[in-house]
């Protein structure tokens, strides 16, 4: 039931609200905040508003009447068992999913799920409609939520409507293989901003509106019809990032200092940790790295006694046959690494099927001398910028696949095409075998960047864009100055870089002119013994 006696300036719609219910021993329910990026910058951006936050509250059934927890006013939107399967695991999960990220696994298509989707996504822009205030600023999340736009507009044409998509937009001829490809973009034309992660992910968006509606497109800026709604829509790159303060002050404490240094012991201090931390997903690219790594072990360049990996794998849509299959794959691979090379006291592998918290998580980041992010497709992955922020001893190495959104900011990173095992296998050894003063410099350039594109200047440059859409936002005004200062910036994080690699190569060419010279000595030494044995 709506929350009718209360409407709202400004709205958040996510699948999921940003917490998570538990029973406790005495049979009492309590709500506690989720783990996550979006939460953190959804609670800053909240903050001195008049806000509510509408999602699923996890279980299904009757949603429990609207309540208050960390801080912000949340509005359950009630889901069916049959809703949760054919709406979320079945359409979200199990057709677009797939299509966004590359197919990697076939996607599934059903007519049911479908007219699931809709139901769910009508309902929710129903439930916005109702606690939205008059010309309400409304912020609608992600993938499964991609018809609410339109819905919402058709209700209330007064609302300020932006959607942010968290995964990959795919190319146009992967997108064009939903039958219901014309429903979800006109659902997503509803809104007046689209932010997405990458710039090719706004390209792919704007390219799908002039092939499959006949848009008119100019720039970044689509014209939308009379016949769906008479506007226009701007398409653009906002990439997400973290909460660098909160994580960097947490890997401060002496406490969380204190659990790294035991994760290693505990693994009787190898020479080279390496960490993993993802959802169990086939898009993560497990696969390919346990593949490497169990390669480099059966080839000798790396020692299974002195060398751990340890990989998390946070369990997943563990109903979807693809998710059940990876899972098997996945601990057989770990089964037969450690069968093969760990010693007692010294695992090739530590795997955990299980999530943890922030705390720990600092920890293993403090502790893991290697990053390894190895995504085939993803939108963002923050865990790569999680683990920057936790490294305020610059410390560490990030090994990064292209196919992230983050490759596209984090330079500094040891680049990887994951596909290319080969290439992993040896881009893996560059990270370990790296000199600490080149981790120490590329570490300190990837901190400045994150620390300076915080979850928080992601908040603000979405809503900006929201508010001046569909024009870009202004560069003048009162922010001025903040704007200036951070154009100063980023010329000094630009020319520094510039700097870093220019000394890079000529350290590189030194080396080469090195060993140059070191030949020609030593084929000189050698032209002269055999000179010296003809005339004997």
């Amino acid at each position: 039931m709506a929350d009718t006696a209360a409407r709202y300036d400004f709205v958040i719609a996510a699948n999921r609200l940003p917490v998570d219910r538990v029973v406790g021993e005495d049979g009492q329910v309590e709500w506690h905040r989720s783990p996550g990026g979006l939460v953190t910058a959804m609670e800053s951006v909240m903050s001195g508003r008049d806000g509510v936050w509408v999602g699923w509250a996890g279980e299904p059934g009757e949603a429990p009447e609207p309540f208050d927890e960390a801080g912000m006013r949340l509005h359950p939107v009630p889901l069916s068992e049959d809703e949760i399967q054919g709406y979320y695991e079945g359409f979200s999960n199990d057709t677009l999913w797939p299509i966004y990220h590359d197919v990697i696994v076939p996607a599934q298509f059903h007519r049911k799920w479908w007219h699931q989707y809709r139901e769910v996504n009508e309902r929710f822009a129903k439930t916005l409609a109702e606690v939205a205030e008059e010309g309400a600023t409304v912020w609608v999340h992600d993938y499964q939520l991609q018809l609410v736009p339109a819905f919402l507009r058709q209700l209330r044409p007064d609302l300020r409507i932006g959607w942010f998509d968290h995964i990959p937009f795919p190319p146009v001829e992967l997108f064009g293989q939903l039958p219901w490809r014309q429903g979800i973009l006109e659902g997503l034309l509803g809104a007046d901003f689209l932010g997405f992660q990458r710039p090719g992910d706004a390209e792919n968006f704007l390219r799908a509106c002039r092939r499959y509606l006949g848009m008119t497109v100019k720039g970044d800026v689509i014209h939308v019809g009379k016949a769906t709604g008479g506007h226009d829509v701007r398409a653009a790159a906002v990439p997400i990032s973290v909460d660098f303060s909160s994580m960097d002050e947490l890997s401060r404490r002496p406490e969380i200092k204190k659990r790294a240094k035991e994760i290693r012991e505990s693994l009787g201090n190898p020479s080279a940790l390496l960490l993993g931390i993802d959802r169990l997903d086939y898009t993560k690219g497990i696969r390919h790295r346990l593949k490497a790594y169990e390669e480099l072990l059966k080839d000798g360049s790396l020692d299974g006694a002195d060398t751990t990996f340890i990989q998390i794998a946070t369990p997943s849509r563990e109903r979807i046959d693809a998710y059940i299959d990876l899972r098997e794959h996945v601990e057989g691979a770990v089964g037969r690494i450690n069968g093969n090379y760990s010693a007692i006291g010294s695992p090739a592998m530590e795997y955990l099927h299980q999530g943890y918290g922030r705390e720990e998580l600092a920890a293993l980041f403090l502790a893991a001398d290697v990053m390894v992010v190895t995504p085939l497709r993803d939108g963002m992955n923050l865990v790569a910028k999680e683990y920057i922020s936790c490294r305020h001893d610059n410390g560490g190495a990030l090994l990064l696949s292209e196919f992230t959104g983050a490759a596209e900011e984090l330079r500094e990173a040891f680049m990887v095409n994951p596909h290319d095992v080969i290439g992993l296998k040896r881009t893996i050894m560059d990270a370990i075998n790296s000199s600490p003063q080149e981790r120490s410099r590329r570490m300190k350039a990837l901190r400045r960047r994150v620390r300076r594109n915080d979850v928080q200047h992601w908040a603000s440059a979405f809503l900006d864009a929201l508010e001046a859409a569909p024009h870009k936002p202004s560069r003048h005004g009162p922010q001025t100055e903040q704007a200036q200062r951070r154009e100063q910036e980023e010329r000094a994080q630009r020319e520094e870089d510039a700097r870093g690699a220019q000394a890079a190569r000529e350290a590189e060419r030194r080396s080469e002119r090195d060993d140059r010279d070191e030949r020609d000595d030593r084929d000189e030494r050698d032209g002269n013994g055999r000179d010296g044995k003809d005339g004997r």
